[in-house]
């Protein structure tokens, strides 16, 4: 058996963002998210000292909930910013793929969080129902709203790169949350402002609950997914397969593994059974640009097989691993 690793190492900006090969320890998230991320920290931590000294204030337990919130969000925020700034590390001996994997790690810990938040919020909301109190309707929508700006304007500047990194994602997806959740909270102030029912406060805790949960748990899912080394979900493994087996000369593809190095690297390992003789470089120069240009896997090995039978593949039982 002849076996043959192919690395792009090409830069191929048009390509799913994925433009170096594992040798690099680069970031795929643009450089310049490294200042958004410390605005939307120093703000965002800012903003939830306020609206929580404003929500015990006025005793409203949606402001409070928000803050709540907003801080999960924040510790969120932290965790994928050390993300991008680990992957960056360079290989080493022993951390071959560097510190890449920190970043599905931070996925995990990010949804984890906000999971355990809302639920915190849900039981203060139902007792709030049982115990309904009084609440300072100006000032919950007040802060709310200073809310909204100061989240949406996160948002967009997590924008760009919400495609490209599952980290970079997360962290638009809380800060378009945040923005949603603090405009309900000013609908809910503004509501007990003119009806004076005190249970709307408690009603829209458990409304942003279910909004917040419903959006944790996609990135939840994708992180864990990526953690036991799933194929991405951008990526159709079958389509992978039909284009390594339409290569010259391939005859059969087996021990077809792909699997997310980081939130943003993808690596792939499979064998070729090819009968011919010469042109490997060529097949694997094809291989890897092809790979990397419609799937965006950067990191590919292929060990190339005549096939014979007196000496057959371990791993070509389908299921092998």
């Amino acid at each position: 058996m002849a076996e043959a690793q192919g690395h792009s190492h090409a830069h191929d900006d048009h390509a799913h963002g994925h433009s170096h090969g594992p040798g690099h320890g680069h970031s795929h998230a643009p450089a310049n998210f490294d200042r958004a991320f410390a605005i939307g920290v120093g703000l965002n931590v800012a903003f939830v000292i306020f609206e929580a000294l404003f929500g015990l204030r006025a005793h409203s337990l949606a402001l409070i909930s928000d803050a709540g919130h907003n801080l999960g969000d924040v510790l969120g925020l932290v965790l994928a910013w050390a993300a991008t700034l680990l992957a960056r590390r360079e290989p080493t001996k022993r951390r071959t793929y560097g510190m890449r994997r920190f970043s599905i790690l931070a996925a995990i810990a990010n949804a984890g969080i906000l999971l355990i938040a809302v639920g915190a919020i849900a039981v203060e909301a139902i007792e709030r129902l049982r115990n309904p109190q009084p609440v300072a309707s100006g000032i919950v929508s007040a802060v709310a709203a200073l809310g909204i700006v100061i989240n949406l304007g996160t948002a967009l500047a997590f924008m760009r790169g919400r495609n490209h990194d599952l980290n970079i994602r997360g962290a638009y997806l809380h800060m378009l949350g945040d923005a949603g959740a603090s405009a309900a909270v000013v609908v809910a102030g503004l509501l007990i402002g003119a009806t004076g029912i005190l249970w709307i406060d408690p009603v829209v805790s458990l409304i942003l609950v279910a909004l917040i949960t419903w959006s944790t748990w996609g990135l939840a899912r994708d992180s864990v997914n990526l953690a036991l080394d799933a194929v991405p979900a951008n990526i159709d493994p079958n389509e992978v397969e039909a284009m390594l087996g339409r290569l010259e000369g391939v005859v059969e593809v087996h021990d077809l593994h792909i699997w997310a190095m980081s939130t943003t690297d993808v690596a792939l390992t499979a064998h070729l059974i090819r009968p011919c003789h010469g042109g490997e470089d060529a097949l694997l120069a094809t291989a890897t640009r092809q790979l990397r240009e419609r799937f965006g896997i950067a990191h590919a090995t292929l060990q190339v097989e005549q096939g014979l039978a007196i000496h057959p593949c371990d791993l070509a039982t389908p299921g092998s691993v």
